[in-house]
C-alpha cells in the first residue's frame, strides 16, 4: 500500500473512515445532558422544585435560630421564676441551708446581681481605614474587625479586676460560657451577635478599670485603636442590675455513634 496520502507535500485523497473519539465523546455529552433534563422534568411535573428554604442566605438561616433561642432563654426564664416561686414556700430547710443555695445561686450567676458597674464598647474601624501613626503598615482586613481574642480579654480583665457579675450584650456570663466568634460575628449560648459589642461589669469601677488598662492583651489592642481606628470606649454607668442568667445548666457534649 502506497504511504504517499500521509507524506507532507505531495497531493492525495482525502483519508476516509478516520475514527475521531472527539465526536463519540460530543454525542455521549448531548446524550447525558437529555438525561438529565428528562429526569429533572419528571421530578418537577411543571412545579418550581427549588424550595423557599434553599434561597435563604445561610445568614438568614441563623439570625433565625438565634432569635429562636433568645425566645426559648425567655420562657425559661420565666419557668424558672414560677419554679422559684414555688420552692419560696416553706419546705422544712433551714435559714442557715436557704442562705448557703442564695450564695451558691448568686456564685453560678443565676440570680441578679446590683451594684456599680462598668461597661466596655467594642467596634470594627471604618472600613476605608488607614495608619494613623508613622511607621505602621497599612492594614490589612483582619486588623479592622474585633477578634475573639479582643472580646476575650476584656472578659478576663474584669473578672481578675473582682467583678461580682457581667453580662456581655444582653446575656449573663457564667462559668460554662464560651465567647466565641464566626467572622466578625459573635456567637454567645446560641445567639448571634454584630459589632458594636457591650460588655457590662458589676464591681469597683476604680479596680475594673485599673485591670483594663494593666491586661497585656488589652494594651495589644490599644495599639490597634490608636493606628487604625478600632473602636474602645469604657464609661462608668452608675449603679446598674445585671439579670440572671436564663439558659440551661445542662452541660452538652457529643456522644459516640453506637
Amino acid at each position: 500500500m502506497s504511504n504517499s496520502a500521509d507524506s507532507p507535500g505531495t497531493e492525495s485523497s482525502p483519508v476516509r473512515g478516520r475514527f475521531r473519539p472527539v465526536r463519540v465523546l460530543t454525542a455521549a455529552v448531548f446524550a447525558l445532558a437529555g438525561l438529565i433534563f428528562f429526569t429533572s422534568f419528571n421530578t418537577a411535573k411543571g412545579t418550581n422544585i427549588r424550595t423557599d428554604a434553599s434561597l435563604l442566605k445561610l445568614s438568614d438561616l441563623i439570625q433565625e435560630r438565634s432569635h429562636a433561642n433568645g425566645r426559648l432563654n425567655e420562657s425559661n426564664a420565666a419557668l424558672r421564676d414560677d419554679v422559684e416561686a414555688l420552692a419560696e414556700r416553706d419546705d422544712g430547710s433551714t435559714k442557715a441551708e436557704d442562705d448557703k443555695l442564695a450564695a451558691l445561686e448568686r456564685g453560678a450567676g443565676t440570680q441578679k446581681v446590683t451594684g456599680e458597674a462598668v461597661t466596655v464598647t467594642l467596634n470594627d474601624a471604618p472600613p476605608d481605614a488607614t495608619a494613623k501613626l508613622p511607621g505602621y503598615p497599612e492594614p490589612q482586613p483582619d486588623y479592622l474587625v474585633i477578634h475573639q481574642q479582643d472580646l476575650q480579654a476584656v472578659v478576663n480583665a474584669l473578672w481578675q479586676g473582682g467583678a461580682k457579675g457581667i453580662k456581655v450584650m444582653d446575656q449573663r456570663l457564667i462559668s460554662t460560657s464560651a465567647v466565641r466568634c464566626v467572622g466578625n460575628t459573635l456567637i454567645l449560648q446560641g445567639r448571634v451577635y454584630s459589632p458594636p459589642y457591650k460588655i457590662t461589669a458589676v464591681g469597683d469601677p476604680e479596680k475594673l478599670q485599673q485591670a483594663l488598662t494593666a491586661s497585656p492583651a488589652i494594651q495589644n489592642y490599644m495599639v490597634y485603636v490608636n493606628v487604625y481606628g478600632l473602636g474602645w470606649k469604657v464609661t462608668e454607668d452608675g449603679t446598674v442590675t445585671l439579670p440572671g442568667y436564663s439558659g440551661t445548666v445542662d452541660l452538652q457534649y457529643a456522644k459516640p455513634v453506637e
